[in-house]
């Protein structure tokens, strides 16, 4: 008991003084993290060039065809293999991050992050429908764990090192260090704190400038918009932000299925085989669909595609994505979901300028408008949607429209009650772990950071009306500029920051009560305040 009141005492003391830390381990983890996205980046980009040249020099040779598909099967094996040896690599790895941010997955640093390297690059080299942005985000995360566990950091510490990590992931994976802070705040960490925010800045920033010492500072995407949506053409931009929202309740549907269609396929690599070989198949007849599509933006901004060839594109392309995704295969939905967004936007632009001339001109817009109007729909992190494409066109002049058009996105599936695509990958994966994976915890103790909503059931109770997990202690709360410790009658106010002493294994637990209770808005409140 003495141990464990020492331990305790060390987490809460070790918390006060890390905060003056944090911006310089967070220079450090960008660094660190930044530079190992940028080696797989960079390899990611020479195996496209030696996909291209592979592809030109098979074309219209049996022979070197069939060698062709005996790599790719050879490629499949080598993916089911790692697979085997490292299961938290399948698919993004956003989901596993969230998972150990929760403290419900606790996944060996050092195997996740060679696994995935080595998955990642096999996957998206052979021209699988991924991205690079899940793979960037996992292995900065596992890098920042590494750093954490390396140098002996608590498990608050390391959690705080992995959002970093994320955060560094995301922006030298796109250049996009605004971007990468908000996704780490807005779908990694979930909460926010100036120290965090600021460890986070401090991470992507420093991670983006390695990136762009090896990439230059132009932005992903190219884009040069030559003029701004008129105001009275804004009833076309509400209605694609309505046809968007739809599409994106279609794709994180239509994902579900998918991979409960996978699931009745027991051997991995039979999974791992259809993606494998049907890339094979679209390099020889159909290449615009392989790899994650960056080349295929500039294409669509030519406005050389008929509306036939891009509803061909999109359908191929988005079937592509799910069957290379849903088989487990190491890599991202991030890149591809973006590309399947500015597809629509063509899309729709091309099929008004069918009966008007209204959006003449205004390609560019709309298909920038699709990628983030998509991302918000199946990401829904609408914030960090409208910043990811804003930076990855280097553009900041189109913020209204973007706005409006991810605002909607947003609420037609949360009309519908189509569950977030992380959120839902992470259930899946928790559903499919052994139930007692809570015995690989360490059992060390965590400090929660929380907030009382305006509105939310919390708001007004006593900190003893909770039903706190058994093994949660509420240790610290800040109002304003005043910090206590809190007694079991102390009532709760909206803007509450809470600091929570927890174990391990109840972290899950006790972030289904923050978000429940202390952050979600109850109809009741909203009623009451109108009347």
């Amino acid at each position: 008991m003495q141990t464990e009141g020492h331990t305790v005492q060390k987490t809460i003391n070790r918390y006060r003084s890390f905060r003056y830390e944090l911006i310089l381990e967070g220079i450090l983890t960008g660094a660190i993290a930044g530079s190992v996205v940028v080696l797989f980046r960079y390899l990611l980009s020479h195996g496209e060039e030696i996909l291209k040249w592979v592809l030109n020099a098979v074309k219209g040779k049996p022979l070197l065809i069939a060698i062709w598909f005996l790599a790719l099967t050879a490629g499949a094996f080598f993916v089911a293999v790692l697979l085997k040896w490292e299961s938290f690599i399948s698919g993004s790895g956003i989901p596993q991050v969230e998972g150990e941010m929760i403290g419900e997955l606790d996944p060996c640093w050092w195997k996740t992050l060679a696994a995935k390297l080595a998955g990642g690059l096999v996957s998206l080299g052979f021209g699988l429908s991924l991205g690079r942005e899940g793979p960037s985000i996992q292995l900065g995360a596992m890098t920042a764990k590494g750093i954490s566990r390396i140098s002996k950091r608590s498990k608050t510490e390391e959690k705080l090192l992995i959002t970093c990590g994320a955060s560094a992931g995301l922006s030298a994976a796109f250049n996009a260090p605004i971007a990468g802070v908000l996704f780490s705040l807005e779908e990694i960490h979930k909460h926010f704190s100036p120290e965090i925010l600021l460890s986070t800045m401090a991470s992507s920033i420093t991670a983006d400038f390695v990136s762009r010492n090896v990439f230059g500072l132009k932005p992903v995407f190219d884009l040069q918009i030559t003029e701004m949506i008129p105001l009275n053409c804004y009833g076309y931009v509400v209605a694609f932000g309505v046809i968007i929202g739809a599409m994106g309740v279609v794709y994180n549907t239509t994902l579900s299925k998918t991979q409960d269609l996978y699931q009745k396929i027991p051997n991995q690599f039979v999974r791992l085989m259809i993606p494998f070989l049907l890339a094979g198949v679209f390099g020889l007849y159909y290449p615009a669909v392989l790899g994650g599509g960056h080349s295929l933006i500039e294409v669509l901004t030519s406005g050389q595609m008929m509306l036939g060839a891009l509803c061909v594109l999109l359908l191929l392309k988005f079937a592509f994505s799910l069957i290379s995704f849903g088989s487990g295969a190491p890599g991202g939905i991030f890149l591809p979901l973006l590309v399947l967004g500015a597809v629509i936007g063509s899309i729709y632009c091309n099929a008004v300028g069918i009966m008007t001339d209204s959006l003449q001109g205004l390609l560019d817009n709309f298909i920038i408008l699709g990628m983030a109007g998509y991302f918000a729909a199946i990401v829904r992190a609408p914030i960090t949607g409208i910043i990811l494409i804003s930076e990855m066109t280097g553009s900041f002049t189109h913020l209204l429209s973007l706005s409006l058009v991810s605002l909607i996105a947003y609420v037609i599936p949360d009309m519908v009650r189509c569950a977030p695509v992380y959120d839902q990958l992470l259930h899946r994966l928790l559903r499919k772990l052994n139930p007692d994976r809570e015995t690989s915890l360490t059992g060390e103790k965590v400090l929660v950071e929380g907030m009382i909503f305006h509105g939310s059931e919390a708001e007004g109770k006593k900190v003893s009306e909770i039903q706190w997990p058994r093994t949660c202690l509420l240790i610290s709360l800040l109002r304003g500029e005043a910090e206590f410790v809190p007694r079991g009658e102390t009532k709760f106010l909206a803007g509450d920051k809470m600091v929570i002493l927890c174990d391990e294994s109840a972290q899950g637990k006790l972030h289904e009560v923050l978000l429940n209770v202390c952050e979600t808005v109850k109809m009741e409140s909203v009623i009451r305040s109108h009347s």
